[in-house]
C-alpha cells in the first residue's frame, strides 16, 4: 500500500544580498537533503548569479522550479539595500499565499536582514511577526531545536532595555501553554517545562531584580494548577545545562540572546528555527545573512538542510 504523498516545500532564499541565494543553492545540491519536491521562491539572477561566482551546479530543471521574484534595483553583496529587502520579503508573501491555496506543504526560510527589510518599508523586525500577520496569527513563538535542546522565547526582537515590560504573565501563560501543545509533534516523549529567570541567579530572593517574583512565578504557579508540568524560574545559567542532559523537553528563555546562545554553541549549523502556532509547517536557517562572507564562497547549508528534513517531516505528520 503506498505512503502518503511527499510533502512539498517553499524553499525561500533570503536576503538576496546575503548568503541565502548560496546556502539554498548548496542544500539543493546536498545528498542528505529529504527527497522531496522543492520550489524555490527569490530572485532567479541572484541564484545564477551565486551558482556562477562559485561554480556551484545548479538542478538542471531550476527555472522549471523557481517562483521568480524580481529585484526592483540593483543590489550590491553584502550591503543593506531596500531593492534587497523587498525581494526577501515578497518572497515569504509569495510562499504564504501558496501554503494557504495547498500549492505548497510547509516554507522553508533563508534568512533576511532586518535592516534591509525595514529599508523595504516594512514594519516587520523578522520572519515570525511577517508570517504571523500574513497567516492571521496570533499566538506564535520562535523556537529553537538543536544540540539536544528545544528553546522557545518569551520576547524576540526588541531591545535588552525593553525585555522587563514586554514580560507579563498573561505572555507567559500564552507561550508555556503553546510549547505544551506542541511539544509531542516535535518528537518529545513528554512535556517536561522548564522557565529561565530574567535576572542573574533568576533575581535571588528579589535582591537582583523583582520580575521573577511579581511575573514569572505566579504565572508558574497558574498554569501547574492547569496541569502544565511546567517549573521555574530557575537561573539560566545552569539550567540549559540542565536540559541539555535530558532533565527537560523544553526550555523557555526571557530573550533573544538567552535563548540562542546556547543552542548555537550546542548545535550551530545544524540547529533548526522553527514557528510554532501557524496554519502550517514554517522552519529556518540558525544563522544570519552573513555579509561579512558573502563574497568568500564558504557559506555552507547544513542548517538549510536540517530546516528541510525537520519540515518534511512536519508535513508528513500533519497530513
Amino acid at each position: 500500500m503506498p505512503g502518503p504523498p511527499l510533502p512539498r516545500l517553499a524553499l525561500t532564499v533570503g536576503d538576496p544580498a546575503g548568503i541565502g541565494p548560496e546556502v539554498v543553492l548548496r542544500a539543493l545540491a546536498s545528498a542528505d537533503r529529504p527527497d522531496t519536491a522543492v520550489i524555490v521562491y527569490g530572485p532567479m539572477t541572484s541564484l545564477l548569479d551565486r551558482a556562477r561566482r562559485f561554480g556551484l551546479s545548479p538542478p538542471q530543471d531550476l527555472r522549471a522550479r523557481v517562483v521568480d521574484i524580481a529585484l526592483t534595483d540593483p543590489i550590491a553583496l553584502g550591503r543593506v539595500s531596500a531593492a534587497a529587502g523587498r525581494a526577501a520579503a515578497q518572497a515569504v508573501l509569495r510562499a504564504v499565499e501558496d501554503v494557504k491555496a495547498g500549492r505548497v506543504d510547509a516554507i522553508v526560510t533563508a534568512p533576511l536582514n532586518k535592516t534591509s527589510l525595514a529599508a523595504a518599508g516594512y514594519p516587520w523586525p523578522g520572519h515570525t511577526e511577517l508570517l504571523a500577520e500574513a497567516s492571521g496569527s496570533a499566538d506564535v513563538c520562535m523556537m529553537f531545536v538543536g544540540g539536544g535542546l528545544r528553546v522557545a522565547l518569551l520576547t524576540i526582537h526588541r531591545s535588552l532595555r525593553s525585555v522587563p515590560d514586554a514580560l507579563t504573565g498573561s505572555e507567559v501563560r500564552r507561550i508555556v501553554r503553546l510549547v505544551h501543545r506542541e511539544l509531542p509533534r516535535l518528537g518529545a516523549a513528554s512535556r517536561r517545562i522548564a522557565l529561565c529567570g530574567l535576572n542573574p541567579h533568576a533575581g535571588e530572593a528579589g535582591l537582583l531584580g523583582r520580575e521573577e517574583i511579581e511575573v514569572l512565578s505566579p504565572a508558574v504557579d497558574a498554569l501547574r494548577k492547569e496541569g502544565i508540568e511546567v517549573s521555574g524560574p530557575f537561573p539560566a545559567d545552569t539550567l540549559f545545562v540542565r536540559a541539555s542532559r535530558g532533565e527537560f523537553d523544553a526550555v523557555i528563555a526571557a530573550y533573544h540572546d538567552q535563548a540562542l546562545i546556547p543552542v548555537k554553541l550546542a548545535g550551530f549549523g545544524h540547529a533548526v528555527n522553527v514557528t510554532l502556532g501557524l496554519p502550517f509547517v514554517r522552519t529556518s536557517v540558525d544563522h544570519g545573512t552573513g555579509f561579512d562572507i558573502v563574497e568568500k564562497g564558504v557559506a555552507e547549508g547544513g542548517s538549510l538542510v536540517e530546516a528541510m528534513k525537520m519540515a518534511a517531516a512536519l508535513a508528513r505528520r500533519a497530513a
